[in-house]
């Protein structure tokens, strides 16, 4: 009896505390400055920003940019690999690489049908995987594929998907991805789909690994490790905010006013 009551308090314990860990957030910097839409931060500190479908670059030194006005809108930039900038077009189903300078690299139209061997491709989502590979949703066909841009390849893996995409996130061995009941899913380079967990509602989203996400809900934010099961409010000095982008423990908060960044340790 005596170990059993032990064994609650502990449960009750770990329940209750896990419920209300907090993590320390330490202010570097604010930096002032305005934009329609904050992209995030690369490795080496730089900012990537749009304004009215143009792409910005800001380093410590200057600000480039990059602009096509024949392809439209901006859809989605890919920023994980500072030296290959993956820009996604979707009205033009077209996208374009960028060298760190924002030159261009080389522009790939999926509606070449050459690229899939007569196949049609209608990209839907898009981001930079590995060994000069591109991740491609193609919606006409619900297959996630690995486009090689060497040899102007696309190729389907794992079995088809059906697009209710709320989020997706990709980097060199994964494309993961949150459906609208708010599922989490990861598909691997050789096409192995798993089924992570479902999450809870969220305002905002940055899926890190495949254990370990952020999230904002009412203007807090928070940190969840899927292995240990342990959540964290992360705490801030802003109340609201638009947007925000963690990168090697650097959390940036994106304000209507500028951005403000934040030195943290995740668990």
């Amino acid at each position: 009896m005596k170990n059993l009551f032990f064994l609650l308090i502990l449960c009750w314990n770990t329940l209750f505390f896990g419920q209300n860990q907090k993590i320390i957030a330490t202010k570097i910097n604010s930096i002032e400055f305005v934009t329609q839409n904050f992209i995030g931060t690369d490795s080496y500190g730089n900012y990537f920003y749009e304004n009215e479908n143009v792409l910005y670059k800001k380093t410590p030194t200057l600000t480039i940019q990059y602009q096509n006005i024949s392809l439209g809108k901006i859809k989605k930039v890919d920023i994980i690999n500072s030296l290959k900038v993956v820009v996604f077009y979707e009205n033009f189903n077209t996208i374009v690489l960028l060298d760190n300078q924002l030159n261009e690299i080389q522009k790939v139209d999926f509606s070449n049908t050459a690229i899939a061997d007569g196949k049609s491709v209608l990209a839907k989502a898009i981001g930079l995987s590995g060994q000069n590979k591109i991740w491609v949703y193609n919606a006409n066909d619900q297959q996630i594929c690995l486009y090689d841009f060497r040899i102007q390849k696309l190729k389907n893996i794992g079995i088809p998907v059906s697009q209710n995409f709320t989020y997706y996130h990709t980097d060199f061995n994964s494309f993961q991805w949150i459906d609208s009941q708010n599922n989490w899913y990861s598909c691997n380079i050789f096409g192995e789909i798993s089924f992570k967990e479902k999450i809870d509602s969220f305002d905002e989203i940055q899926i890190l690994d495949s254990s370990n996400l952020l999230y904002s809900k009412e203007n807090s934010i928070f940190f969840k490790n899927k292995k240990t099961n342990q959540l964290y409010k992360i705490e801030i000095v802003e109340k609201s905010f638009k947007k925000f982008y963690y990168n090697e423990q650097i959390l940036t908060i994106f304000t209507n006013k500028g951005i403000t960044n934040y030195k943290i340790t995740l668990p």
